[in-house]
């Protein structure tokens, strides 16, 4: 009896142990690489779309930190030129601060003696070209957010058709084998199209955000320029 149990359980254990050698097998023969490999036409626009998403972030970022970046006497220095009639001066501050603030100033002091509507207006037109300036290729981040996840679908779909026109033509019985093969390799782009998509768009929000606050001091700087110009008229 006992004799018989052996029989019966040991090419159990043995079908147990080959089974989990077989899947520990499979799972280290799969590589990212190995899967960005057999994802399809669709990972070249992809690595690409990741590639243009990182230079924009990076050289944007840059940008708007160095845009960011103001003494915090520029102001105070500025008004007491003003004050004391030293235009040359305060124009000569606004050329040494590199920034959009003073950019922006510097055009208003250049227009100091004309009417206060043509001053306001040409401060309102510098900062619009500062803004732009600070905004150039982020519609090219966003447009990575939102075409990488679509452009991944695509992907998955094309691999999709090919996975079940090869289950078609198959004769015989599918093996399981063929068929997860075709759709866990056709799905490899849905992922890469969200791992590139959702950082991009993360990245634009942010970048929108710091913008932003470059905009609230641009506001803040120009109202108080112009409030200091009222200030001998009062």
């Amino acid at each position: 009896m006992n004799a018989f149990l052996l029989q019966i359980t040991a090419p159990t254990a043995v079908d147990t142990t080959a089974a989990a050698v077989g899947a520990e097998a499979t799972q280290e023969s799969v590589s990212l690489l190995d899967l960005a490999l057999n994802g399809g036409w669709a990972m070249i626009p992809l690595v690409i779309l990741s590639l243009v998403a990182i230079y924009i972030f990076v050289e944007r970022y840059l940008t708007i930190q160095k845009a960011a970046k103001n003494p915090n006497d520029f102001v105070g220095r500025l008004k007491g030129l003003v004050l004391a009639g030293d235009v040359q001066g305060a124009r000569m501050l606004c050329a040494q601060t590199n920034s959009p603030i003073s950019r922006m100033l510097e055009k208003g002091i250049s227009r100091i003696g004309q009417p206060l509507k043509s001053i306001e207006a040409s401060i309102e037109n510098v900062g619009k070209i500062e803004i732009a300036r600070l905004e150039k290729n982020l519609s090219g981040l966003a447009t990575v957010a939102g075409a990488a996840p679509m452009l991944g679908f695509l992907g998955t779909v094309t691999g999709m058709i090919s996975a079940f026109i090869a289950i078609a033509q198959a004769e015989g019985s599918v093996s399981p084998q063929l068929l997860s093969g075709g759709i866990y390799e056709a799905m490899v782009t849905t992922a890469t199209g969200l791992i590139i998509g959702l950082p991009a768009y993360v990245g634009y929000n942010f970048l929108v955000s710091k913008i932003d606050s470059i905009v609230h001091d641009m506001e803040y700087s120009s109202i108080e320029f112009i409030d200091l110009l009222q200030e001998p008229q009062a």
